[in-house]
């Protein structure tokens, strides 16, 4: 009899653990849609110059980290540097060309990286995601703009005249 309950109650257990893994996959690829849609509509809000939508996608405690090497930002003051910007009715356009997400081991955390067709050609988006309040927020946004690796020595040196002296700032601190 103990021999049938514990095959009994192992086979619960099995059946449990089963359904938990077939739950986490379809709420990983629910959550892979969300995220989706929603970094869609975050590019969408800037190419329409929507501010507070734009916004709203970050988390309060939000980082944007762009393609200068001086912007390193927290959420409020890259909105006052990209008030200008949406008040002129005309922020950037970005459009996914390619885009990946990965997960956490909770999958309540993500971060993604995606191609992206922009007035500066391609560059890359790549950040990290929480879940709050049953919806996905930016919590540390990155642009970069890539460079053809047969183009790096040629940008290097545009970028030198500049970055030197930042570089040498940036050691002094």
């Amino acid at each position: 009899m103990k021999i049938l309950q514990t095959i009994f109650l192992l086979s619960i257990l099995l059946a449990s653990c089963a359904q938990n893994t077939d739950e986490k996959t379809i709420n990983t690829d629910q959550s892979k849609q969300e995220i989706a849609a929603m970094l869609d509509s975050f590019n969408l809000a800037a190419a329409h110059a929507d501010y507070d939508s734009y916004f709203n996608f970050y988390t309060d405690d939000a980082t944007y980290i762009g393609t200068d090497a001086t912007e390193h930002w927290d959420k409020k003051a890259f909105m006052v540097w990209a008030k200008p910007f949406f008040d002129r009715k005309r922020a950037w356009n970005f459009k996914k060309i390619q885009r990946n997400i990965y997960f956490g081991q909770h999958n309540d955390i993500a971060w993604f990286d995606e191609l992206l067709d922009t007035q500066m050609k391609i560059c890359r988006g790549s950040g990290v995601v929480v879940r709050q309040n049953n919806q996905w927020k930016i919590q540390q946004y990155v642009l970069s703009m890539t460079v053809p690796n047969a183009k790096t020595d040629s940008v290097v040196k545009i970028k030198a005249v500049i970055e030197d002296i930042l570089i040498q700032q940036l050691k002094d601190r």
